[in-house]
């Protein structure tokens, strides 16, 4: 059986974090961390090494493009989704420029985040047993 990936969601937004983790529920995705701010987002990330996060941009205390830029220098194998109520242009090209791998705006269905994330996965590459 293929590992799962493992999967971190960071969004201030109880609900939105709660949503999330029971559309990944599943064969596919392990949901291995939370986080509700980019402080502990970046830090969560360097801990526990997941294959991909969910990242919220709109966050308290450091956004999600502050986090992701800090989280792809120190992590450049880590997938990020930018997951966001914002879908202006800049915000877009900014994170993609950023590292960002996909970018799902709120509100989503679980097919887009299932979707998107199968494609993320796709690109990780085999999975190592460590």
């Amino acid at each position: 059986m293929a590992k799962r990936c493992s999967v971190i969601i960071v969004d201030d937004n109880d609900m939105m974090r709660s949503i999330l983790r029971s559309m990944l529920r599943g064969e596919t995705y392990e949901v291995i961390g939370e986080a509700r701010n980019g402080i502990a987002a970046v830090d969560i990330a360097n801990r526990l090494k997941p294959d991909i996060i969910c990242l919220d941009i709109m966050m308290p205390e450091k956004s999600g493009l502050e986090a992701l830029r800090e989280i792809k220098a120190a992590r450049p194998e880590i997938a990020v989704v930018m997951i966001t109520s914002s879908s202006e242009p800049e915000t877009v090209q900014t994170a993609i420029q950023n590292g960002a791998s996909g970018y799902i705006v709120k509100p989503f269905n679980a097919a887009k985040v299932l979707d998107t994330l199968a494609h993320v996965s796709a690109k990780l590459g085999p999975k190592s047993a460590d």
